[in-house]
């Protein structure tokens, strides 16, 4: 199967040409309208050196949020408020953050300036969102991805203190699924997100969700 090679047309092949790991196309840019037509259809961006790279894999790692799942000493740091949690407050600094704090098991990150400068552009513009926690004034963890209707696309994570990060993913999905999203999209498998109920769906009932939840 030959891969798609992207050109300045807003435009992707069918998902269904993917590979076998999730790989669908190379090339193009990180444009706003590009990125918010790839979300729409179940795709992302992830880097490999200079190259852009987009990814749908089959199956897609998602959590429902009616089915989140708080352990017995999250539930405990949630009920006294360990942290402070606050959205949208400090999107440059959680994405800056998601770049440089070091993870166990990674030397390297995806996120470079461009995608950087991609999603702050996507922030201003109302559909990227930040969720943050901090300890005595000072961030500690949070996460960002993009909201379109009634899904929430996950992109990265970091975390300065223990349980910080799972801390304001918990929180964002309980305010998600107050404001009515019903998907969250983790994309690829993490043990960290199975621990809080996130699993594996097909693509095809994937994309089918999205087809329904975003207008």
């Amino acid at each position: 199967m030959s891969l798609s090679i992207l050109n300045n047309e807003l435009v992707f092949p069918p998902v269904e040409l993917a590979e076998p790991d999730g790989l669908l196309a190379v090339g193009g840019d990180l444009r706003t309208e590009r990125l918010l037509l790839a979300y729409r259809q179940g795709i992302f961006p992830w880097y490999e050196g200079q190259h852009i790279l987009w990814w749908c894999p089959d199956p897609r790692f998602v959590l429902f949020p009616d089915e989140l799942r708080e352990s017995k000493s999250m539930r405990q740091l949630l009920k006294r408020d360990a942290f402070e949690f606050r959205t949208d407050t400090a999107f440059a600094q959680v994405i800056t953050n998601c770049k440089t704090v070091a993870r166990r098991g990674q030397e390297s990150t995806w996120i470079t300036e461009e995608v950087r400068a991609a999603y702050t552009r996507l922030h201003l513009a109302g559909y990227a969102h930040s969720a943050e926690t901090y300890y005595e004034g000072q961030l500690v963890g949070g996460l960002y991805g993009i909201r379109l209707g009634k899904v929430f696309f996950g992109e990265s994570m970091f975390s300065k203190a223990s349980n910080a990060s799972k801390y304001a993913f918990i929180r964002y999905v309980q305010q998600l699924r107050e404001e009515g999203v019903e998907l969250i999209d983790c994309q690829v498998y993490t043990e960290h997100l199975e621990s809080l109920g996130a699993r594996m769906i097909p693509r095809p009932d994937f994309i089918a969700l999205l087809d329904r939840l975003i207008p």
